[in-house]
């Protein structure tokens, strides 16, 4: 199986995982780029993963179930391009002879959810959506931050080398983020400086692991007593528990400059 991030608009990335012959698309927020790269690479559009409904995720799905009769999967409780298949929680479903599980993830949307597979190639696979990315999250449009806080520890128990396919490059600006909370963290000081080195080439920064997120996300990382003191010195008011944590995190994060 291949992997590969297709760019999209600006910062999106259409993750397409195919056999050399079949091709999955997850959240095609446009279909040009997407047929054009299919068509040079000699590949045919089998299936369409959505994982929630905002415009930039869904936007070619009619386009491409058209022009290629692909089979579109998404979530049951949200408004997504129809005619598909609808899943939610505890479901699964097979792409290119892959099984992949529906797993609930609300908090940027209400009904989000995400597909991971337990092997793809000898590795955990996950398509997260705007859920989880590369040292952040996504915001919270719909969601509660309870929700979201559960869905990331959902998402943060899942085996370490899972591959984390985020939706986009948001990579540098959630680092710069992510270093102010904390600036002591090793780990998080050379991820930026690899992620800087790949962006100078142009480079996408993904996929990320589950293992290397508990490292440098903060949003992973609201039990960390340092990520609490920082929280708290933000804002005093903050409780100290991790909801209270990962709320003000979510809101310095939204005015982050």
């Amino acid at each position: 199986m291949t992997l590969f991030p297709v760019p999209a608009f600006s910062d999106n990335y259409i993750w397409v995982l195919h056999d050399g012959q079949r091709a999955l698309a997850v959240d095609p927020g446009e279909a040009d780029g997407l047929a054009s790269w299919l068509n040079d690479q000699g590949l045919r559009l089998d299936t369409i993963f959505i994982t929630h409904h905002h415009g930039d995720h869904t936007g070619g799905v009619a386009r491409l179930r058209e022009s290629t009769g692909a089979r579109v999967i998404g979530p049951a409780r949200e408004d997504v391009p129809r005619p598909l298949q609808t899943v939610e929680e505890g479901d699964e479903v097979e792409a290119l002879g892959v099984r992949f599980a529906v797993l609930d993830v609300p908090g940027h949307t209400a009904g989000h959810i995400a597909f991971h597979a337990a092997d793809v190639d000898g590795r955990p696979l996950l398509f997260c959506g705007d859920t989880l990315f590369s040292a952040g999250c996504g915001r919270l449009f719909e969601g509660t931050p309870a929700q979201m806080l559960a869905s990331l520890d959902r998402l943060a128990a899942l085996p370490a080398n899972t591959r984390v396919c985020c939706t986009h490059e948001y990579t540098l600006s959630n680092l710069r983020f992510a270093l102010a909370v904390e600036p002591g963290n090793t780990a998080l000081a050379e991820h930026a400086d690899r992620c800087r080195a790949l962006r100078e080439r142009n480079l996408p920064t993904l996929p990320s692991s589950i293992g290397l997120e508990r490292q440098i996300n903060p949003f992973l990382r609201s039990h960390e007593p340092a990520v609490a003191a920082a929280a708290q010195r933000h804002d005093p008011a903050t409780p100290a528990d991790p909801l209270g944590v990962f709320t003000t995190l979510r809101a310095w994060k939204n005015v982050f400059a």
